[in-house]
């Protein structure tokens, strides 16, 4: 316990799957939490846990980032972590992908968490250290997806390096999470198919799919002062899949 006293941490996509776990998580740990999300409804249960407060906000939308980051370093002076989390699936196949579908999912999955470090990350370089943690996907290391999904999460991974060399040298460190198949309301439908899911689970060397403390767990390690030394660092959380 205390990981993260003293922090301020926010954390798209924090009212329900594994950014929920992430808030609460973190706010275990000390830190006061934002938890950023579209879904006002869902916000409500966000605000009723202690040192956590539900903010709405279009990841998508440059104006909601800038307003966000602003009312955070307004209210709590500061903002030492950024986790960006939230984001969008799908199972489209590519022969069904148009314009509309691809640019959906890149504004969501890729320029979200562009938008966020360029509000954010400047705050912290102010104050001359921060951590940001960007959640990518194993799509995003191996040859798997060919669809406008794996595209978005291959983005956030480059913007992840390029983040880090940029702003390393103002004491922001930027790290990135390539989880697998984790068990939340996002990769619910997996479970419609115990044939697809009993696949999935013996194609995985630990012979599980992941939970959503898995990630929030390697999380907190990169936002904690432990991983002080580390930026630019790729962790891989899924079971040993891509490693075969």
């Amino acid at each position: 316990m205390g990981r993260l006293n003293n922090k301020v941490a926010i954390i798209t996509g924090g009212a329900s799957g594994i950014g929920e776990r992430m808030v609460d998580l973190f706010s275990q740990e000390g830190a006061i939490v934002i938890a950023a999300d579209i879904n006002e409804a869902a916000l409500k249960k966000s605000n009723q846990k202690e040192n956590v407060y539900g903010m709405k906000l279009n990841v998508a939308s440059d104006e909601d980032w800038k307003e966000l980051a602003k009312e955070v370093n307004d209210r709590f002076g500061k903002i030492d972590i950024l986790v960006n989390n939230a984001g969008i699936s799908s199972e489209k196949p590519y022969q069904e992908i148009d314009l509309d579908d691809w640019q959906k999912m890149l504004s969501i999955n890729g320029f979200g968490p562009f938008a966020g470090i360029k509000h954010v990350a400047p705050n912290m370089a102010d104050q001359k250290k921060g951590s940001i943690i960007n959640i990518s996907s194993y799509t995003a290391q191996i040859g798997q997806g060919f669809n406008h999904y794996s595209a978005s999460k291959g983005a956030v991974r480059a913007l992840s390096k390029a983040a880090a060399t940029n702003f390393g040298y103002q004491g922001v460190r930027v790290n990135t999470l390539f989880p697998g198949i984790i068990e939340t309301p996002m990769t619910q439908s997996l479970s419609t198919s115990n044939e697809l899911l009993e696949h999935l689970i013996q194609a995985t060397p630990l012979q599980r799919l992941g939970h959503s403390e898995d990630i929030a767990n390697a999380a907190l390690f990169f936002a904690s002062d432990e991983s002080s030394y580390i930026t630019g660092s790729e962790l891989v959380i899924d079971g040993g899949f891509s490693a075969q």
